[in-house]
């Protein structure tokens, strides 16, 4: 009992690139804006490698390169046939599906609508712009209007001119309607919670994200008055998750039935733990060079951004948490269901962001915005849940064996 004891209670972040991301996201941010003022044509030429439709770049190559070993490492380790087993856990799953989409993609959207149009609109800049993709398949001439942009000629392609402020408000938006990341597993793990439940449970939004992402990144960003074609939020969702969803899946089954599951589990998993941090630290040097200029001529607009998203965070974490207790969740499922709900699965924002607006733009500046605050945000939500778990009945069970975690 002891050892079983210490197991639940000496959990932590083994991994340094885990322990430290907020650190590592820091100094990606420093050496991107270095890399952007005394390298600026290399990074240029990186965004100039993409894939070209009518003439317009619609997938940066590096950026998808990047964005799939973001993605696959965490596919891999979801054992989707445990999905059919969430019916036994009905109501986190519940729970954790209402604040995902019928909550949190419409509370990001009036927060940060409320903060960046209006409280801080004046300090980002009330005639500030930001040049962003035209939308894939659109054609219009130079000076034609366009949601709330302006079609303009930039270095010879024809780009949309809009208020900066709403091209942060998008990247927000793409943050809200993206539910739970890898990291929420670490968050379960640190909070003493069920972990094949969480497991389950990210599954299932990855499942949902094919059928709702573009649905609802569509609708919020139109009321934006940032119109995307429904082909475009399409096509991310079957590059940066269909794509890596299918291989990872593939490549588990392929892997367990000729090496075993304790092989993968214990080998292959292991090589693959650094995977996705190194992928998302490449990706940010690259957003930051292009965004090094505006954020030394206003270093507090990433303080800007991050107020509302803080905001959010607390928000859906406080609801979810309030929710599981009327539901009478036990705690071990009622703390990883609540912080599901408050993480954000920023590798397909940012992934979305770079493809629908560019690497450039504000959007993509917005999800990367997530990413720094993501993490000191989560722990103290852990601390938060470790501080009260006599809130819940059957609080005594995390004292207790920890769930098998289902399939990794």
């Amino acid at each position: 009992m002891t050892n079983e004891k210490s197991q639940v209670i000496d959990r932590k972040m083994t991994s340094i690139f885990e322990r430290y991301l907020t650190l590592w996201v820091g100094l990606c941010i420093v050496a991107g804006i270095l890399l952007g003022k005394f390298a600026p044509g290399l990074a240029h030429r990186l965004d100039g490698m993409a894939i070209y439709v009518r003439g317009a770049p619609v997938v940066s190559i590096p950026i998808a390169v990047c964005l799939f070993f973001m993605m696959y490492p965490i596919m891999v380790k979801i054992d989707f046939a445990s999905v059919i087993k969430a019916g036994k856990s009905g109501k986190p799953v519940f729970l954790t599906l209402f604040l995902n989409w019928a909550v949190k993609p419409f509370t990001m959207y009036a927060i940060s609508a409320l903060f960046l149009g209006v409280v801080f609109r004046g300090l980002i800049g009330t005639d500030a712009t930001d040049i962003v993709k035209m939308p894939f398949g659109l054609d219009l001439p130079v000076g034609a209007e366009h949601g709330a942009g302006t079609v303009i000629l930039h270095e010879g392609v024809k780009m949309l001119q809009i208020p900066l402020w709403r091209s942060y408000l998008a990247g927000a938006v793409l943050l809200g309607i993206a539910p739970c990341t890898a990291m929420v597993l670490v968050w379960s793990f640190l909070a003493k919670g069920n972990d094949g439940l969480t497991l389950v449970m990210v599954a299932i939004n990855s499942l949902t994200m094919l059928l709702l992402y573009g649905v609802l990144g569509g609708f919020l960003l139109g009321v934006g008055r940032l119109p995307v074609p429904w082909q475009a939020l399409l096509l991310s969702i079957s590059i940066y998750v269909a794509l890596p969803l299918v291989a990872g899946y593939l490549t588990r089954r392929w892997l367990i039935a000729a090496k075993g599951e304790v092989w993968f589990k214990e080998k292959f998993l292991h090589i693959l733990t650094p995977v996705t941090i190194i992928a998302l630290l490449t990706t940010l040097v690259l957003l930051f060079s292009f965004k090094g200029e505006v954020i030394i001529s206003n270093p507090l607009t990433i303080l800007w951004i991050a107020i509302p998203l803080f905001i959010q965070t607390m928000l859906i974490f406080w609801l979810g948490y309030g929710l599981a207790r009327v539901f009478k969740l036990r705690y071990k499922d009622a703390a990883p269901a609540a912080m599901i709900g408050a993480s954000n699965h920023f590798e397909v924002a940012i992934a979305t962001a770079t493809m629908l607006f560019g690497l450039s733009s504000g959007a993509a500046l917005a999800t990367v915005v997530g990413v720094l605050i993501e993490v000191p945000v989560m722990l103290i939500l852990v601390k938060i849940c470790l501080k009260t778990t006599h809130w819940f009945d059957g609080a005594e069970s995390t004292e207790s064996k920890p769930q098998e975690v289902v399939g990794s």
